[in-house]
């Protein structure tokens, strides 16, 4: 069950949210989810304080003096949460990894609706179900509604599903995606590659159980693969708790890169994770 008494404190992220939004390329933008320009609109003489990353070194190279670009401001930014819903998101206990990457989806929607922005969500395995973008709190309940009714099931088919998704993004967007992302990397790769050409704000949300990020199980087990049901008889000892723990990290580190490479930022969390470290180390950045 998705609960939303967490939506009464994130008000308190608002704070993080306002400082964010001033920044120095457009002067203050109005919104977490305000994009920022790509057209410089002048330049001005550099201030303690400003940017770094706004210096033109260029200018620098001719004057002998410090210059900032400023941009042109773009229209408010779309918010789009995307919840992987395949079988394998159904596992945790006592909230499944469904249940608590739905919560993080909620909550930047919620976010986006008292910035009275536009805000869509979408869940993902062997299909994508996408409601349309719209403000207000009527959208939110539906939104809460529907994710509350969602019985994970099936596959997850990554890359072809954010190939459909892509159609929905007419603008550039600000991207929230959830999922535990435990199948194979090069699908991973294709699918955030395929989300990255359109040059959005992207959010890579992996959400795991505390059992698998942390293997506390030995002897004789009965595994069970929640999207194929396939089961394996086997015996697990230190050593494969060992190997286990060493491939996820491998695994983690290899979508690190990959977002580094398309310039989206990542998260890791268990289910035992505090929802708010979450938002404000999203938030922050």
């Amino acid at each position: 069950m998705i609960t939303t008494e967490f939506l009464d404190h994130m008000d308190r992220f608002r704070l993080i949210v306002n400082k964010k939004v001033t920044s120095n390329y457009t002067g203050k933008r109005t919104s977490l989810f305000t994009g920022t320009g790509a057209t410089i609109k002048d330049y001005r003489i550099y201030s303690p304080g400003d940017d770094w990353r706004l210096i033109d070194w260029k200018i620098y190279a001719r004057t002998d003096h410090l210059y900032v670009r400023r941009y042109e401001e773009e229209r408010n930014l779309v918010m789009h949460a995307l919840v992987d819903s395949s079988a394998s998101m159904n596992y945790g206990s006592p909230v499944t990894k469904f249940e608590y990457g739905a919560m993080l989806g909620v909550g930047f929607a919620y976010l986006a609706l008292k910035e009275n922005e536009k805000f869509q969500f979408a869940t993902f395995s062997e299909d994508v179900k996408v409601f349309q973008p719209r403000r207000g709190l009527g959208h939110l309940a539906s939104m809460i509604d529907y994710l509350n009714s969602v019985r994970p099931t099936s596959k997850s088919r990554f890359k072809d599903m954010m190939v459909k998704y892509k159609k929905f993004l007419t603008s550039r967007a600000y991207i929230v995606l959830v999922s535990d992302f435990l199948f194979d990397i090069d699908e991973i790769r294709e699918g955030l590659l395929t989300l990255a050409s359109g040059n959005h704000e992207i959010k890579v949300m992996q959400v795991l159980d505390t059992t698998e990020k942390d293997l506390r199980v030995e002897g004789d087990v009965r595994l069970k693969d929640a999207e194929s049901t396939e089961t394996l008889r086997t015996y697990i000892g230190p050593k494969l708790v060992v190997e286990y723990e060493s491939k996820l990290e491998q695994h983690i580190a290899r979508i690190v890169r990959i977002c580094t490479g398309i310039k989206a930022d990542f998260y890791v969390a268990t289910t035992a994770t505090p929802i708010f470290d979450i938002f404000y180390d999203a938030l922050r950045k």
